[in-house]
């Protein structure tokens, strides 16, 4: 796969489609590499007529790890301040992460493109259409939040999960950590050994625990971006699913509540995941909301 240097940073990418098609460029979430997007998810795009580029964030797959001293964050210090209001000090932000995605587009020479953002690349995504509008055509935003307070909070057995990691760094512990992980937050009567078999394919391509905990960090820094959404003046899909465990179907609502214009699109029987029985559907609303945009 091919790299380009962005941000002071080195970001692992691939492309899909043609290249003179309008680009699509997809943000994945919270620890997961660019290899968690469904393969026929990513060719239905490029049927459509897109060029369609998928990427390592920093941290994670095969992108600059940002290590060093200091750079492992205290998660529960940074949830306590943020409990109290008070803005903690991270290795890097959202913003930041903004910022690398308009880097590769800029190493790429990509002027403007569409954006599809899942979880916390849902996150970064409205970061890039509010303070960066001039490189977006399009906003997708699925399965993801505003960060508003008021909303409902993940389920209890997801969080216990969350907070049982491993201690180590060995392969098989994380191996079945995560797999107990995404078929607790994933959608109901997934294929668990197809779903063995991607875990175990993440884990051999990269594993770093702290990256995904400096992603978190990121998270609970930006705080609620309900302010920012006002600030969005772009085509805007918003798509949620009613089985989501980690963030209910009310997060997308917000947030569709919350962008002037937006559409939001509820998906029945999915949860924190890109189910493939839904692939054609989720294909079609995408595709069909990021119509080439005629500029002036």
């Amino acid at each position: 796969m091919p790299s380009v240097k962005a941000n002071n940073i080195t970001i692992e990418y691939e492309e899909h489609g043609r290249r003179h098609d309008p680009a699509m460029i997809m943000i994945m979430g919270l620890g997961s590499q660019l290899i968690a997007w469904p393969e026929e998810f990513i060719r239905g795009l490029a049927e459509r007529g897109f060029r369609v580029i998928c990427f390592d964030n920093r941290d994670v797959g095969l992108s600059t790890k940002i290590e060093g001293p200091g750079k492992k964050p205290n998660i529960a210090k940074i949830f306590f301040l943020t409990w109290l209001g008070i803005k903690p000090r991270v290795p890097y932000t959202l913003d930041d992460m903004a910022l690398d995605t308009v880097g590769l587009m800029e190493a790429l020479d990509i002027e403007r493109a569409h954006i599809v953002g899942v979880s916390m690349g849902g996150m970064i995504a409205q970061i890039l259409g509010a303070k960066h509008k001039e490189r977006v055509k399009s906003l997708t935003l699925m399965i993801t939040s505003s960060g508003n307070p008021r909303l409902p909070a993940p389920r209890p057995e997801v969080m216990k999960k969350f907070m049982r990691t491993p201690k180590s760094m060995d392969k098989e512990e994380w191996f079945k950590y995560n797999l107990e992980l995404f078929a607790t937050i994933g959608s109901p009567g997934l294929d668990r050994e197809k779903l063995a078999a991607e875990v175990r394919e993440r884990i051999e391509r990269c594993l770093c625990p702290e990256g995904t905990l400096r992603q978190l960090a990121a998270i609970m820094h930006s705080g609620s971006r309900v302010k920012l959404l006002k600030q969005i003046e772009l085509p805007t899909l918003v798509i949620s699913g009613s089985e989501d465990p980690l963030l209910p179907y009310q997060c997308g609502q917000d947030i569709a509540t919350h962008i002037p214009g937006s559409r939001f699109e509820l998906i029945e029987g999915m949860g924190h995941d890109i189910p493939e029985k839904q692939i054609p559907r989720l294909v079609e609303l995408i595709a069909g909301h990021a119509v080439p945009i005629v500029t002036k």
